[in-house]
């Protein structure tokens, strides 16, 4: 990754900020975007010292879909081109709130797939114009198979993975590869407190993974490389014995 370009997007995510400090030492230079834009300056500021790494930091609103052209551009200017983009954009949100409430289930609709959807759709287009570039969304294995404990969470990532899909299908013949990364429960201040988690990965191992993934050839990471089974063991369970059960 050494001289790489990187735009991460949701830069204050655990995940998203063990990513940044392995690319950081691998010598790849950094835009860090997110919402909380002290926390980005500041981890920002950390890699910098720590590593000697080119990082730069800016305020994303994901939602804010009017400014994602000229947020881009901006990108492009100041790393004087993009290699790599890595999206860890999303919330979990509450799943019983989103039931009685639609304006929380669409906030936490809009974080996981349309901003995801809107902010790589110009990631798309500079990149394939260019004819090269690597486009990572993370996704989650929740959007493998809607379950009744976070379905509105679930159907978003899901929804992700298919627009992931479908741009990895429109790229691959420009020279652009998209890797859909799908983690498992991991222990991160999103799911603190959460009941009925079990294989918990750290967001270390995990970013880990993804990095390794980022060198290789494959389209679709699960991260630990277990939960691959363990979905496929999901999604073939029958639906009439499915939906008795409590997921």
């Amino acid at each position: 990754m050494k001289d790489k370009s990187v735009l991460i997007l949701g830069a204050t995510s655990s995940l998203a900020r063990a990513v940044a400090t392995l690319l950081a030492c691998e010598g790849a230079s950094l835009y860090l975007a997110g919402r909380d834009v002290f926390e980005v300056e500041r981890i920002a500021a950390d890699l910098a010292v720590r590593y000697r790494a080119n990082v730069k930091w800016d305020a994303f609103e994901a939602t804010e879909y009017g400014e994602h052209r000229e947020f881009f551009d901006r990108v492009v200017a100041a790393l004087g081109g993009l290699d790599i983009v890595v999206s860890s954009l999303g919330e979990l949100g509450d799943q019983a709130l989103a039931q009685t409430d639609f304006e929380h289930a669409r906030r936490i609709m809009d974080s996981n797939y349309t901003a995801v959807a809107s902010i790589l759709a110009q990631a798309a287009n500079y990149m394939e114009e260019q004819g090269k570039g690597l486009i990572v969304g993370i996704s989650s294995v929740a959007g493998d198979r809607g379950r009744q404990s976070n379905y509105v969470y679930g159907s978003a990532k899901g929804a992700c993975s298919l627009f992931l899909q479908g741009l990895r299908n429109r790229l691959s013949r420009r020279g652009v590869r998209v890797i859909t990364v799908k983690p498992g429960f991991m222990d991160t201040k999103m799911t603190f407190g959460k009941q009925g988690m079990f294989l918990v990965a750290s967001p270390e191992a995990a970013a880990g993974a993804i990095v390794r993934g980022m060198r290789g050839s494959g389209d679709v990471l699960y991260v630990p490389w277990f939960w691959r089974w363990i979905m496929l063991i999901i999604r073939l369970i029958p639906e009439p014995i499915f939906k008795r059960m409590k997921l």
